[in-house]
Formats: structure tokens, C-alpha cells, sequence
């Protein structure tokens, strides 16, 4: 099977798997050839043909930049994915579970580009480059069965996302010290999980950095929106909870998830 095959036959099933929401085997025990630049490739595939379905490119996320995650998934890199307008909803949303196979909610930081950034821009570029700060909730799934996953299979099945929730921007000039804003998550009233900006990489802007200095890093034009990453380990979700998550300066953000698992 050539290399381009082997790309499109592992982004086919991977979308199937998302249509369907039925969980397929671990892609790293199947195909042990599969490489970091592989599952990129499956990833810039399965986003081409939602592209193709329609889907209009609104974002990227980085995605295992915290210790708790990267330990709640035993990989040791952060990861990236790509956001389409059929994934990103205001605050207040009502998701529907029956999309989804194993869902899990983080609460996290992100931004809105206020102008293009070139690969491998400067960290003052990256920064330069923020227009505003926004308090999000991320809904993730993994289309891979019991989610026993590598880093590769993650990638591959676009950093295992699913949904983004967002509140209202702040201008980043107003937001404060990113390091310190205090984040908490609740889920049907009950705090599951706090976490602080430092948590994400020590500084959440250097998600950015990171992603923005990657190889295989996409376009990252204005008016673009980048979730950073999560401050705490995933919380599971199951149909009819209600999760809120709240950051000192960043006010609030509320997600339904209504439907049947």
C-alpha cells in the first residue's frame, strides 16, 4: 500500500468511526509503522474532507500541555488539531451526546488572533499577534476504542476533539497575568476540577508558541480561535450534564449535553 493509500485508508475509517460514533482499535497497535509526520498527514486528511463536506477551518487547539494530561494519557508532547465552525459554539450551547463515544470536558484557556502569524514566529510575534482571551469549555472523544491511545493516535484522529465552547473575549491587555488566572470547572453544580494559566506549559501563550513553531503547523490567520490546553485532568460527561467552567477576569462559560450517549 503506498503512502498516500495508507494515509486515506486511516482517515476514512477514522471519519467513519466520528460519523458513526462506534470506537475503532488503536491505530499504533494495528499499523506499528506509523510515524509522528503519518498521523499528521491522516489528521490534514480527515480535516480535508470535512473541508470538502463544507466545513469551514475557525480554529486549532493544542491539545496535552499540562502534566495532568499528558499523565491522564501517558504521552509526554503536546499534540495539535484543527477547529471547523461545525465544532466551535457560544456559551449556552446544547451538545448533542449521541455524536459522541466517550466524551470528556476540560476547562481552558484560549485566544482570537488578531493577525496572521507566520511558521515559526518569535515569541513577541506570538504575543503581538493575541487580540483577545477567551475562557472555553472542550468537549473531547476519541474515536479510538476505551481511549487506549498513543500519542499517534490522537494526532491522527485530529487531537482526539470534538466540540469548543466559548465565552466572551477579554482583551488580552485586560485579561492580566495569564499564569495566574484561577480556572474552575463544575459539572451539574459540583466543582470537578481547579487549575491556574501556569499549568498550561508554565505560561498558556507559549501553547501558542509551541504551535505556531511546529513543522507540520497550518495557517494561523485573524480571527482565528486557539484553545491552549487544559489546566486539569478530563472530566467524563454523559447525557444531561451541565458544565460550567469560570476564570477570575474571564467571567464564565455553560455547556448542556443533552441527547443520548
Amino acid at each position: 500500500m503506498s503512502g498516500a493509500v495508507y494515509v486515506a485508508s486511516i482517515a476514512q475509517e477514522l471519519a467513519d468511526a466520528a460519523r458513526d460514533a462506534v470506537p475503532v482499535a488503536p491505530l499504533s497497535e494495528r499499523f506499528p509503522q506509523l510515524t509522528l509526520d503519518d498521523a499528521y498527514a491522516v489528521q490534514a486528511a480527515l480535516v480535508a474532507g470535512w473541508t470538502a463536506g463544507g466545513a469551514e477551518v475557525v480554529g486549532h487547539k493544542v491539545g496535552l500541555t499540562s502534566s495532568a494530561m499528558q499523565q491522564q494519557l501517558g504521552v509526554d508532547s503536546p499534540d495539535s488539531g484543527v477547529l471547523t465552525d461545525r465544532m466551535v459554539f457560544g456559551d449556552g450551547a446544547v451538545l448533542d451526546a449521541g455524536g459522541l463515544v466517550a466524551p470528556r470536558v476540560e476547562a481552558e484557556l484560549a485566544v482570537v488572533l488578531g493577525r496572521d502569524l507566520a511558521p515559526g514566529a518569535s515569541r513577541d510575534e506570538v504575543v503581538a499577534a493575541v487580540d483577545s482571551v477567551v475562557i472555553a469549555l472542550e468537549v473531547i472523544d476519541s474515536r479510538i476504542r476505551d481511549w487506549r491511545i498513543s500519542l499517534l493516535d490522537t494526532v491522527a484522529d485530529n487531537a482526539s476533539s470534538a466540540a469548543a465552547v466559548l465565552g466572551w473575549p477579554v482583551p488580552l491587555g485586560e485579561a492580566g497575568d495569564l499564569r495566574t488566572v484561577g480556572i474552575t470547572l463544575h459539572r451539574n453544580g459540583v466543582v470537578v476540577a481547579t487549575g491556574a494559566g501556569a499549568a498550561i506549559l508554565g505560561n498558556p501563550l507559549y501553547a501558542l508558541v509551541w504551535l505556531a513553531g511546529q513543522e507540520h503547523a497550518p495557517p494561523l490567520r485573524a480571527g482565528q480561535v486557539v484553545l491552549l490546553g487544559a489546566v486539569h485532568a478530563a472530566v467524563p460527561l454523559g447525557a444531561g450534564d451541565v458544565v460550567t467552567a469560570t476564570a477570575s477576569g474571564l467571567g464564565s462559560v455553560t455547556a448542556t449535553i443533552g441527547g443520548r450517549p
